[in-house]
Parts: structure tokens; sequence; C-alpha cells
């Protein structure tokens, strides 16, 4: 996309969400822009979709307009600029966003789903989505608790490393096939210190983005968070051990950081005004720099190590049963917004060991989501709505992003979520099975996932050998899914209703595709994304129910 169109989609979006007057922050993570809004009536929620540019819309704590990676890099400078351009001259009152008329669903009969919820049996892709939208928004209402909360905020301190870990983490794999190679000895050196260089200062990125998120001073919990990898705590003894640089890693940072921004904060409450910009940034920075060297970083160095010995063991001993229980239970994790409390284990693991083996099991969740789309094509051969959903969806589901796939096909039907549940098991376990073979498959890096993770996957043989185990561990998933949901996935009378519907009733006029497949999600964010999974920007997609965030985290 050109400078010219990223400057034109960002002033269509500008007015699209109230004007730069109801923007209260800008923001971005892999592949959506995270607007702050401060009346969210004035949003034009169905004229933002309509934007060619636009992938989909996300309400979460932010509101998330889907761009897609690389282009969301080069539209948020440009939407910053216009704001900041609009707010230095007057701006009419924008119009309060038009109430969105209620739609009544084509001929529905009562069913039951496999989750075990009552619904209407829909017909085409647009009541799929719709009760998708349900299920996300009471699953969403679900996920409002404290703890949930605060996992989510963890999650956004992890976010906007995730770029730079993918970067170091393709040179990483680049240097170690020179290397096995024995290609340009002269330069192989430089790309390891290109790699290397992020990871051993990650801490202080950790800290800066933590104390950010929970309102502190960022600089003072990049500098409290610097201490962890500062050469000269060799001097330094706590417990009657000698600490090391690096030690406490990312957990060490993230409490250093917590605590800087309470202490911080009581700071700010007592100082006078007069006085605050010298005692306090000195009094924080010197409470919190005593506690971490001589309690965060031995304490947190000990529970890292016992993380990374525990994934170790568990793999090394029950790798099958491991695997298939985490690659089954990642979508129920994600639905639940559980998963955003493995990103720091993902991001411990790959400072203590190079790569995360949890990662390539739960991308396995992915694989058996494809395999179950592709049984609903081929089972639903009249229902053109849906199977234009799933054809448009595919490519993304490829390349790891399951969102539009499960909130706008598998959920909402029930069974085939299940079904879906099942192929990444399978897959999982099978991975897990050639980890405690000895034939260690891991990630490393953060984000993407499905075909998008094969630049990052790295284990402990050969990479041909561990290139074939996560392919062969995808066809796992794929089949498996396929299998589950072609023969199980659908009832009788239901797969009688899904292929009853008539064509007319599938999405009609100019530019149909376009029009109807827009409500979905590029990204991991992981939440995961955790905005969780990334890679090249896939087709667009038919409309879906605002997806959550898969971060294999």
């Amino acid at each position: 996309m050109s400078e010219d169109s990223n400057r034109a989609t960002a002033a269509a979006l500008l007015p699209l969400v109230g004007g730069a007057g109801n923007v209260t922050s800008v923001a971005h993570c892999m592949t959506r822009l995270r607007l702050g809004i401060r009346d969210r009536s004035l949003v034009h929620d169905e004229a933002l979709r309509a934007l060619p540019a636009v992938m989909g819309v996300v309400e979460d704590d932010t509101y998330q307009i889907v761009l897609g990676p690389g282009t969301v890099a080069r539209v948020t400078p440009e939407l910053e600029r216009l704001v900041e351009q609009a707010r230095s001259r007057p701006e009419p009152a924008p119009e309060p966003a038009p109430a969105t008329p209620a739609t009544t669903p084509a001929t529905t009969t009562p069913a039951t789903t496999a989750l075990g919820t009552t619904t209407a049996s829909a017909t085409t892709a647009e009541q799929l989505a719709d009760r998708g939208a349900a299920l996300k928004a009471r699953q969403k209402a679900r996920n409002a608790t404290p703890g949930k909360l605060f996992l989510r905020r963890i999650a956004n301190i992890f976010v906007p490393l995730i770029p730079a870990l993918i970067g170091c983490g393709v040179i990483a794999g680049l240097s170690g096939l020179l290397t096995n190679l024995g290609r340009l000895p002269a330069v192989v050196p430089a790309l390891t210190a290109l790699a290397s260089g992020f990871m051993s200062l990650i801490a202080v990125f950790v800290g800066h983005n933590t104390a950010k998120e929970f309102g502190g001073t960022p600089v003072l919990g990049g500098a409290v968070a610097a201490v962890i990898v500062f050469p000269g705590v060799t001097h330094i003894t706590a417990f009657g051990q000698h600490l090391s640089p690096g030690q406490g890693g990312v957990l060490g940072a993230l409490a250093a950081a917590l605590l800087a921004v309470q202490v911080e904060k009581k700071c700010r409450a007592v100082v006078p005004a007069a006085l605050d910009v010298l005692v306090t940034p000195t009094v924080t920075v010197l409470v919190t720099g005593l506690v971490t060297v001589f309690g965060l970083m031995y304490v947190a160095g000990e529970v890292s190590t016992a993380l990374g010995t525990l994934a170790t063991w568990l793999l090394a001993h029950g790798g099958a049963f491991a695997g298939f229980l985490l690659g089954g239970l990642f979508l129920p994790l994600v639905m639940l917004g559980l998963h955003q409390a493995l990103i720091p284990i993902h991001a411990t693991l790959i400072q203590q060991q190079g790569y995360t083996v949890l990662l390539p099991i739960l991308a396995m969740a992915g694989a058996g989501q494809v395999g179950a789309a592709l049984a609903l094509y081929l089972r639903l051969p009249r229902n053109r709505s849906l199977r234009t959903t799933i054809k448009s969806a595919l490519p993304a589901g490829l390349l790891g992003v399951g969102e539009p796939l499960i909130y706008g096909v598998s959920l909402p039907l029930g069974r085939p979520f299940l079904t879906a549940c099942l192929g990444g098991a399978c897959g999982g376990g099978f991975i897990g099975l050639f980890n405690q073979l000895g034939d260690t498959v891991g990630s490393t890096a953060i984000g993407p996932s499905g075909w998008a993770l094969f630049p990052l996957v790295k284990g402990g043989q050969g990479l041909a050998t561990t290139l074939v185990v996560y392919a062969l561990g995808l066809a796992v998933g794929y089949v498996t899914g396929f299998l589950a949901t072609y023969f199980f996935g659908l009832g009788t009378q239901q797969r009688a209703e899904l292929n009853t519907a008539p064509d007319a009733q599938a999405p009609t006029g100019t530019g149909t595709e376009k029009d109807t497949n827009k409500d979905k999600d590029k990204g991991t964010d992981t939440d995961a994304d955790a905005d969780a999974g990334a890679g090249p920007q896939p087709a667009p997609r038919p409309a879906a129910a605002p997806p959550v965030t898969l971060t294999p985290p």
C-alpha cells in the first residue's frame, strides 16, 4: 500500500470514529489499530466495516480496527498526524451513529448445539455470524473479572514486543542455518549479535511497558528493570549467592516495574509539587531497585528456572498426553480469557532456552479449525453463503488466524467447535510425542502460528527434522479435525436444514463477497492477540463476529 493510500485510509477512518475529539489514544499491535474512544455512540461501525482497507472491528478495552500486518503500522502514524492537526483547529461536533436496524433471521428451527445451548439453526453465514456475535458478547461479559482483566493487561505488556521477537527470531534461525551450512562465516557473528541483542535487554522493555500499562512513568519502570541485566550485579550477594546478569528475567522485570508504579504513586501523593520532580524519581528507583537486587531477582530467578524445568520435564515424560491436553484445551482457554497467562511463560522460555516448546503445540488448535472448516465445506454443498465464508477464511486459517472460523462457523454450529478441538488435541499430542522422544519442536518467537510459524521453528535436532515434525503435526491436526467433523460434526437434521438454504438467501448484490466478508480478525493478539497470529495478510473474509485474540501466545 502506497503512502497516499495509507493517508487516505487514515482520513477515511477518522470521521467514522467520531472525529479527533472522540479519540483519546492511538496505538497499534501487529494487526489492529487500537483507539481509545470517548463516546462510543459516535462510532459508525457498519461504515467502518465497509471500508476496503478494514478487515473487521473488535471492541475490547479499546476500540480495535483490524487492518492487517504491515498496513496497520503504516496507517497508525498517519492517523496520529491527522488527530493532532484536527485538535489544533476547531472541529464541528460529530453526529451520533445511526442506530443499527434489527434484522429478522431467515427461517429457523429450534435446535440444541453440542455446547449445550438451545438456539435456532441458521442457514446462512450472516445468521451464523449473528449467533457467533452473541456468543462472543456473553463470553466477553464473563471475562470482565478482575483476574482476567489483569491477565489482559499483562498481555498488553508483551504484545508491543512481538514484532521485535519475530524479527530477532527469524535472524537467529538464519544465523543457525548459515552456521550449519558453513556459509558466510564472517557474517554469522553479526547476525548472532543482532538476534541476541534484543533478548539480552528484553527486561528493560518489559519494565518500560509494565509501568506504562499500569499508570506509572515508563522510563522509571525501565530504569528499575535495567538493574536485572546490568553486568555489575555479579558483585551483589543475595540469599547467600552472587547474583548474575539477567537473573529473574522478564518475570523479575515485571515484578520490579509493578512495584515501581506503586512506590511512584505513593510518593506523588505525599511529596510537595515543588519537590516532586526531584524526590519522586529518586525514591522510586532507590526503593524499588534495592528490593529488586536483594529480593525480586532471586525469587523471580527461582520461579523462572522452575517454569523452564517444569515445561521440559512435562514434555520429556508425558509429552503425548501433555500435548493432547494443551492442543485440545487451547481454544476453550481463549474463550475463557485464560490463554493470556501463557504469554510471560513463553517469553521466559524463549529467554532461557532460545525457544518456547509450548507454542507449536498450541498452534495445532488452528490446524483443527482448518480441518473442521474443510469438512463443513464438503458436507454443505448447497449452503452457498456458509461455503463462501469458509472459502474466504481458510487462507487466514492456514496462517494460524482461526477467529473467523471459530466465531463465524464452528462455534455457532456447536459440535464442529468440539471436533475442531479434537483435531488440535491430536496434533498437539503428535508434537508432544516427538518432544518426548527427543525431537524437540519450539518457536523462537511468539505471535505467528500455522504456516507462518515455519520460519521461527527451532528444536533439539537438526532444522530439517524439526520442520518435518512440525509439518506432520499440522497434517495430523488437519486430518483429525476434518474426519471428526465430517462424520460427527453435524447431526442428520442439522445437516439437512443447513443444506436446504436456497441460493437466494446467500449474500447478493454487487461486491457481495467483499461487503459480507468483513467482520474478521487477523491478530493473535494473542489477544492473543493474544494479537495472538501474524503472518502475511490473507484475503478478505465473510462476515463473522468480532473475534478474540488467539495469540498462541
